[in-house]
């Protein structure tokens, strides 16, 4: 597809505003939660949105890019359930005050969006110059979906020692032991601190970056088609403080969703390896990640909630076990 200049100014205008009717119509009042109702009913109009970009796609541009579209979108709306997971085991580890989640969330989308942009450039600029560049994002999805199911069933250490983000920002100034409201900065004793609410954000910064590093190779396994690419990322990004609102409380429940995840890695990993011994349709690739997803979906639901409950009141809930979310950081306090 030969997006020109008229497109990508369309696509960076519809997505910019998007983007600000999401967060300044969805929850008003970011001290206050959303409702469950109102979480489902903008998840659904975002889902809604992007599928009607890619019914545009397939109307203007061929049954082919529509295709890729709707496959990266769904790929990469599918991994971004792990971005919730690890946010709310970030929030949880660090003892976010709810007043103050919607607006971190916020921030770490923006980070996010900015982040997988330069890494589409990026990574679109080594395909084209170097082609067995395509061979090593192939290796590393194929690694990771490896891991994951290795480490599935492995208990996450909380050690924010280990925060890269979280480090760099102490090593900058130093962080202030308790939370100031909305502040991210105060004036302790005469010196600027941090609060606990900047380290969040360097927490989730830091989850970003890593997330990034599997997303884009594997939407590059669908397509290199930069413009597509992009706006998958852009369209499964959208809506996601709605869908961390419904997955929130009900994470634990997921139990089965990160072998789905790993299942789809490495199906994605091995048909990048494999590209010039036998080109996939697009459809089979469309319709793995859908099987696989609903498998691992239903499969999970099916399952008897375990004995006992979830977490006691006070202790940081848990998020499904996976190799992703065990190398986004994982931490217990910022002071």
């Amino acid at each position: 597809m030969d997006a020109n200049l008229f497109m990508w100014v369309g696509l960076i205008a519809f997505i910019a505003v998007a983007f600000s009717i999401d967060f300044f119509f969805f929850q008003r009042d970011h001290h206050t939660p959303p409702t469950m109702r109102k979480a489902t009913i903008w998840s659904i109009i975002w889902i809604v949105v992007a599928l009607l970009f890619g019914g545009l796609l397939y109307i203007t541009e061929g049954s082919k890019v529509g295709g890729e579209f709707l496959t990266g979108y769904l790929l990469e709306r599918s991994l971004s359930l792990d971005n919730v997971f690890v946010f709310a085991l970030i929030f949880g580890a660090m003892a976010v005050p709810v007043a103050n989640r919607q607006d971190v969330l916020q921030i770490g989308i923006i980070l996010a969006l900015v982040l997988r942009a330069i890494f589409i450039v990026i990574g679109a600029s080594l395909v084209e110059a170097l082609s067995f560049v395509l061979y090593l994002f192939g290796a590393i999805l194929l690694y990771t979906g490896v891991q994951m199911l290795r480490h599935r069933d492995d208990k996450e250490d909380v050690d924010p020692d280990q925060n890269i983000g979280v480090r760099m920002l102490r090593l900058a100034m130093p962080v202030s032991s308790r939370y100031h409201g909305d502040a991210y900065t105060v004036v302790e004793n005469g010196k600027r601190h941090a609060t606990p609410l900047l380290a969040v954000v360097a927490a989730v910064a830091t989850a970003d970056v890593i997330f990034a590093v599997d997303s884009i190779p594997a939407i590059f396994g669908i397509t290199t088609d930069v413009f597509i690419v992009f706006a998958a990322n852009a369209f499964a990004l959208l809506g996601l403080r709605a869908l961390f609102a419904l997955l929130e409380g009900a994470r634990d429940r997921f139990v089965y969703l990160p072998i789905g995840l790993a299942a789809i890695l490495i199906f994605i990993g091995l048909k990048m390896l494999t590209e010039d011994l036998y080109h996939l349709p697009t459809a089979v690739s469309l319709g793995f990640i859908v099987l696989a997803l609903a498998v691992s979906v239903v499969a999970s639901l099916r399952k008897p909630p375990r004995a006992g409950g979830g977490p006691g009141e006070g202790e940081p809930p848990a998020a499904p076990p996976s190799s992703r979310a065990e190398r986004a950081p994982s931490v217990s306090g910022a002071g």
